[in-house]
């Protein structure tokens, strides 16, 4: 068979590498090729490392998390800021009804109708829930990280899962009117939290026994991203032994909270996160998935 000519040859190459990047298109964050205007193909690892990045150089979003499981059903709806500024302003609905989290420069507060306000600073965010007065005796507060969790960059868990888990892509899937790309990474708690940044030795030794009593296995995280590496939808998926948790968080980036801690919180989406198809860089702890 005769040798191709140049220009057949570079025929046949741009046909393959369209072939090659056709079955990935929707799973990529929309970079160009100097040849053809198809999105390039990137690793999970990079796609995930540049989401988290973006959510983190915002400077703050707006959330909305519902998280279900065994115990029952929590929501949380508001506007965080980190980095320079480090606010949070959510609307919190958990057993003892819907309150108000507010926080600033790591000091927390919060308020439920008819009930004293209750204080913590960051470090012991998780005594604010209600599960912390059930904890067993000896307790150090920690029950799961569930405030921890609402009130931290959501961009956090697709930082330390890139750098610790195995992920798998799942294809492009309709969210919000767009295609994104949906990723899943799943890794042992030793693993995750031993990859988060910030996490001091002795509440690495906590949150791990934690698991460990509780007999979470593996963590499952999954990531909806949209082109511009903007991430859009965090789940965790946290099976133990008495049963699965799973807790969803809907993010706008860019978002301010209230000037005022006073002020009513700005009205949040109606209902819960649509179900579509189905600490971070700056040093903000990661979410927390509670089993």
């Amino acid at each position: 068979m005769p040798a191709l000519r140049p220009a057949a040859k570079g025929a046949a190459l741009l046909l393959l590498a369209a072939g090659l990047t056709a079955c990935s298109v929707l799973a990529v964050s929309g970079d160009r090729t100097p040849i053809s205007d198809r999105p390039t193909q990137r690793p999970p690892r990079q796609v995930l490392l540049s989401a988290s990045q973006r959510l983190d150089d915002s400077g703050g979003a707006r959330v909305q998390v519902v998280q279900e499981g065994p115990a029952g059903r929590r929501g949380a709806d508001g506007t965080l800021s980190w980095g320079a500024r480090d606010a949070v302003e959510l609307t919190v609905t958990d057993e003892l009804g819907t309150g108000r989290l507010r926080g600033q420069d790591g000091s927390l507060e919060l308020d439920h109708p008819g009930a004293a306000p209750r204080t913590a600073d960051r470090g012991r965010a998780e005594s604010l829930d209600p599960r912390a007065a059930a904890a067993p005796a000896g307790s150090t507060g920690w029950v799961g990280g569930w405030i921890t969790g609402v009130l931290s960059n959501p961009g956090g868990p697709a930082h330390t899962m890139a750098l610790a888990g195995r992920l798998t892509p799942l294809g492009g899937e309709q969210l919000n009117g767009e295609t994104v790309a949906h990723y899943r990474g799943t890794a042992s708690p030793a693993d995750y939290f031993g990859a988060e940044e910030g996490l001091s030795p002795a509440r690495l030794t906590e949150v791990l026994g934690y698991y460990e009593r509780n007999g979470v296995g593996a963590l499952e995280y999954d990531f909806w991203v949209a082109p511009g590496d903007r991430l859009l939808r965090v789940r965790s998926t946290v099976r133990g032994t008495a049963g699965a948790v799973v807790t969803t968080t809907d993010i706008a980036e860019g978002a301010e909270p209230a000037a005022d801690p006073s002020a009513e919180p700005a009205a949040g989406p109606s209902g819960g996160p649509s179900s579509g198809a189905p600490s971070g860089p700056s040093g903000t702890p990661s979410a927390r998935p509670a089993p």
